[in-house]
């Protein structure tokens, strides 16, 4: 396999399951059963002794109501601040060439050598205009250097990070492809990787155990994918893949044929059975192969694919075009919807637009709105959904990128379409956590 010796070693920043202490594991499989059943009783639960919360993340079940605006025009709850750290069109560090970018969008973060830690984020411009940049922040969190890694591509809205700490940036048109970037390095180190797709593609998952590569298409009719590693691409022993060779999938709910939307008539919410079915002609643009297969097209259709996440063998992503948060569990090989804004509770009837999303160390999803009134909420293991934050002083806009710094102490964030006093070209937000 190719060693791919110009992207960064691996780091421990998104450590897989493998490595995790048999308190860890037993803490996720904890939290992916509570998901699952979202019971009150389970909620009670979480006091029990050797579940304990990670210690460097506050709990967000702890969230109050929201504050007024601050001096960002952003609405926090109590003991929680937001500063700017970068704004499109504008030097975010001193000693560094590099202007922000424009519609910044998915990002992740990356811890450094020297304590600090990067925060990657794609720049969704069309024609050739897109990429990925980065920002470079010390030990004490002050920004200290601006970047490009990724330039001279389309539309890269979303992506995801690798247990091996590289970014995977997806272009969002019929012909994107994923590439890979070095978070630590320059645009020389992407590299493009074909076998993963071509589609409109929104956001990227690893599952560092059962080897699997999952995507989502950003497309009204579009599709939930996985690849799958061959044994040659990710051999036995080794830390990463060369994203190459292996076998590109798409789910298929059992009890739906192909090509059909799980519309009114189908329960999501029940864990209802899926199978993967392979991509017909994985090299050719899949609206493509869609369009000449017409009902004989592979696969359940899911409207406008965004956020995607693996936490505790449990994948989470996103649609848009049906306001919906689904869970697929690997082991048991279902597909539940967790969250629909048409059948919500009044309660909890509060995430609309919903796209970009991450999921917390203590299995709390955090999702961005793209629409709604610019919140970002947070779907906590019994499935109750908070309202983390608002902003307040922006029209036309919407929240992308949310990403938790490697200690879990700060959340990083976009108004793509923001700026300092009310609308730009983007903006991203630092919030600083609690104390736990």
């Amino acid at each position: 396999m190719p060693t791919n010796s110009h992207l960064i070693a691996p780091d421990l920043t998104h450590a897989s399951e493998a490595g995790d202490t048999p308190a860890a594991l037993a803490r996720r499989e904890f939290l992916r059963q509570m998901f699952w059943t979202a019971g009150a009783a389970g909620a009670a639960t979480l006091g029990l002794p050797g579940m304990a919360r990670a210690a460097s993340t506050y709990d967000l079940a702890n969230i109050g109501a929201l504050a007024s605006a601050d001096a960002n025009g952003i609405c926090l709850p109590s003991g929680f601040t937001s500063r700017v750290v970068a704004v499109s069109g504008e030097k975010p560090a001193l000693n560094s060439s590099y202007t922000w970018h424009t519609a910044p969008d998915g990002g992740a973060t990356y811890a450094t050598a020297d304590g600090g830690w990067v925060y990657a984020n794609n720049s969704e411009v069309a024609s050739g205009r897109g990429g990925v940049g980065a920002l470079r922040f010390d030990r004490n969190g002050q920004v200290v250097n601006a970047y490009r890694i990724l330039t001279n591509t389309t539309s890269n809205c979303a992506g995801g990070a690798t247990p091996w700490g590289t970014w995977l940036s997806g272009e969002e048109y019929s012909s994107g492809r994923v590439w890979e970037c070095n978070p630590l390095g320059t645009t020389a180190d992407a590299v493009v990787r074909p076998a993963l797709g071509i589609f409109k593609h929104e956001a990227v998952a690893v599952d560092p155990i059962r080897k699997i590569v999952y995507l989502t298409e950003d497309e009204t009719t579009g599709r939930f994918y996985r690849f799958v590693c061959s044994a040659s691409d990710w051999p036995s022993g080794a830390t990463r893949p060369a994203l190459s060779s292996g076998t590109l999938q798409v789910l298929k709910f059992k009890a739906l044929s192909n090509n059909n939307y799980p519309g009114s008539t189908f329960n999501v919410k029940l864990a209802n059975l899926v199978e993967w079915v392979n991509v017909s002609r994985p090299a050719v643009a899949q609206s493509t192969v869609r369009a000449s297969l017409g009902s004989k097209a592979p696969g359940t259709v899911f409207k406008g694919g965004e956020g995607l996440w693996y936490f505790a063998g449990i994948v989470y992503f996103s649609t848009k075009g049906d306001n919906r948060i689904w869970a697929y569990d690997h082991a048991a090989q279902t597909l539940q919807c967790i969250y629909d804004f048409t059948t919500a509770s009044t309660v909890n009837k509060v995430l609309s637009g919903v796209d970009n999303l991450t999921v917390s160390s203590n299995g709390d999803v955090l999702v961005a709105e793209d629409g709604g009134n610019m919140e970002l909420c947070v779907i906590l293991p019994d499935r109750s959904v908070k309202v983390l934050l608002r902003v307040t002083n922006q029209s036309s806009s919407e929240i992308t990128g949310p990403a938790f710094s490697p200690d879990g102490t700060r959340l990083y964030f976009n108004s793509q379409r923001g700026g300092r006093n009310g609308s730009g070209t983007g903006i991203t937000y630092e919030v600083t956590l609690p104390s736990a």
